[in-house]
């Protein structure tokens, strides 16, 4: 099939957000481990990925919400404790990991990667380690830090995010609480 005639894709993702405060704490705890190599996440693209669903065809995004839609929540705001600063040496990151994942995250992902099978999007789901990704290409060890991590993440919806150069755009979004 040539380029012309390949649908348009979109890179997308399935995320809790992270509030804007919490954006610029862990922003500036980040600044104060003085750190010389990657590079930098911005702070407004703070989340903790669920599933990565990488490039979807556009006319696939409406199925894909209402799945999505369909997907049974914790019927609790979700609370995940970012406790952990790790490298990750092949990916080449500097995150923030939990220590303990919440079981109702778990199950979380484990309902999205379900219904998004049908869909064919992704081979071989990875396994799922809730993680804030806080520098890219980053290759020194561990940094030492002042103070330890002890970010709690909470999120009362999870949402489709659209990956566009370097900057991500919410598509649509799902509570985690019944109305």
């Amino acid at each position: 099939m040539s380029d012309e005639t390949r649908e348009p894709v979109k890179r997308l993702f399935f995320a809790l957000g992270c509030a804007p405060e919490q954006r610029k704490a862990i922003a500036r705890w980040r600044g104060e481990l003085r750190l010389r190599s990657g590079r930098p996440v911005p702070a407004e693209n703070f989340h903790l990925t669920l599933l990565f669903l990488g490039a979807v065809d556009v006319a696939q995004i409406a199925q894909i919400c209402r799945a999505a839609a369909q997907v049974r929540t914790p019927g609790v705001a979700l609370s995940v404790a970012l406790d952990r600063l790790e490298v990750w040496r092949r990916a080449g990151a500097l995150v923030l990991a939990s220590e303990q994942p919440p079981p109702a995250l778990l199950r979380l992902v484990y309902a999205l990667e379900q219904a998004m099978l049908p869909f064919g999007l992704e081979e071989a789901p990875k396994e799922f380690r809730p993680h804030l990704t806080l520098m890219r290409d980053f290759r020194e060890p561990v940094p030492e830090s002042a103070t330890p991590p002890e970010y709690v993440l909470r999120a009362d919806r999870f949402t489709l995010f659209e990956s566009h150069k370097g900057r991500y755009r919410a598509l649509a979004e799902w509570p985690l609480v019944p109305a």
